[in-house]
């Protein structure tokens, strides 16, 4: 199976909270951009998206929306903010694959939780860093729990 993991859009840097930073329009446009990298290693099915209830994560969801197959499953998910642990994280994933058993997962979240979360997925690889937009793809085995960072992509622009 295939674990993406994205960082969201490019953000205002001031609003009320940092919950409530909107995505800038460079932010909406390289999403997108992305989104569009991302359906072409995808093919038609998109089984689930985790998105962090922050609102640039919702707003790089939305931006990505059109250019992705629907997926079987949308869900918000409180503990992939960028407070959330990369531990507890990686392990609710590897729960949910193993029981539900989707062949593609996008999550999409923050820093630093991305980095650590993709490191934790593979065994033994420093945490990478991740620009707004960027997408990192793992192989990912659920029977034997064996991993691999197969890419990293950057948006241009």
């Amino acid at each position: 199976m295939r674990i993406y993991i994205m960082r969201h859009g490019e953000a205002h840097n001031f609003a009320p909270s940092d919950a409530e930073r909107p995505l800038t329009p460079r932010g909406e446009a390289l999403s997108s951009q992305m989104a569009v990298q991302l359906a072409s290693q995808l093919g038609s099915d998109l089984d689930m998206v985790w998105v962090s209830p922050y609102l640039r994560a919702q707003q790089t969801w939305q931006s990505m929306a059109g250019h992705l197959p629907e997926p079987k499953r949308l869900m918000t998910l409180d503990d992939i903010t960028p407070y959330g642990d990369a531990d507890s994280v990686a392990a609710y994933i590897k729960a949910v694959v193993s029981l539900e058993r989707p062949e593609t997962l996008l999550v999409v979240s923050h820093l630093p939780l991305v980095g650590y979360l993709t490191a934790e997925l593979v065994a033994g690889l420093q945490p990478p860093m991740f620009i707004t937009s960027s997408i990192a793809a793992i192989e990912y085995d659920p029977d034997t729990e064996a991993s691999e960072l197969l890419w990293q992509a950057n948006p241009e622009g």
